[in-house]
């Protein structure tokens, strides 16, 4: 499915009926609506991000629903996409905690490829239609990923903005790690904690006490 170390953390998934007939319910799903991200990109953060390399983890919800936009990575759009307010928020965050200018592309594969597993929850949607396949079962799926990842013994950063994410902190007992919480970073609840966070400092504050090479969050080099 992945082809790298991910398909052996999950070949009790990938190998399950349970997950063979949600998954040809998915395929069915690409065949008679319009479904996004493109079929292809569907596991695009797990081949980007190898479990061996997973530093920090971004929990999202679903996949932006509009034409172009996703590409299987939380809060990420393609290239020459428009920006969403979300993903805005988060270049005007990180411009106030490590003076990053935002970047003016809304691509964040280079997050990945450091180690930044960009995961959202739910891995697909359709079309025009936020949330339309929560609770078929991609849930089991990344519950059963972050479940992985509480096993690592290297340390690993857990970001979760929001109610949802936040939801997720009760998988994440290992002590080896650090979660850092806030408000989501759309424009409803941006001003209720997220601005001021601080994430991306504390996130490679923590990695530099333990000895990890830190994100370079700048995605202009």
């Amino acid at each position: 499915m992945i082809n790298n170390d991910w398909d052996e953390k999950l070949k009790i998934i990938w190998n399950s009926e349970g997950f063979k007939k949600f998954y040809h319910l998915i395929e069915n799903e690409y065949k008679t609506k319009t479904i996004f991200p493109p079929e292809d990109y569907i596991f695009n953060a797990l081949k980007l991000t190898p479990f061996k390399d997973v530093k920090v983890v971004i929990v999202g919800q679903d996949p932006y629903h509009g034409t172009g936009e996703a590409h299987g990575l939380s809060f990420s759009v393609q290239k020459g996409i428009k920006i969403p307010p979300s993903l805005q928020n988060i270049y005007k965050e990180l411009y106030s905690d490590l003076g990053i200018p935002p970047y003016n592309e809304g691509d964040l594969t280079k997050w990945a490829k450091q180690g930044v597993l960009l995961l959202n929850a739910v891995l697909t949607v359709e079309k025009d239609k936020p949330a339309s396949h929560r609770n078929l079962g991609w849930e089991r799926l990344t519950d059963y990923i972050i479940k992985i990842l509480n096993t690592k013994e290297t340390p690993v950063v857990f970001i979760l903005w929001g109610n949802f994410a936040k939801e997720k902190q009760k998988l994440i007992t290992n002590p080896n790690h650090y979660i850092i919480t806030s408000p989501h970073p759309s424009p409803f609840s941006a001003n209720s904690g997220f601005f001021g966070s601080k994430p991306f400092s504390k996130t490679n504050n923590f990695l530099k006490e333990h000895n990890l090479e830190p994100i370079n969050w700048d995605l202009s080099k």
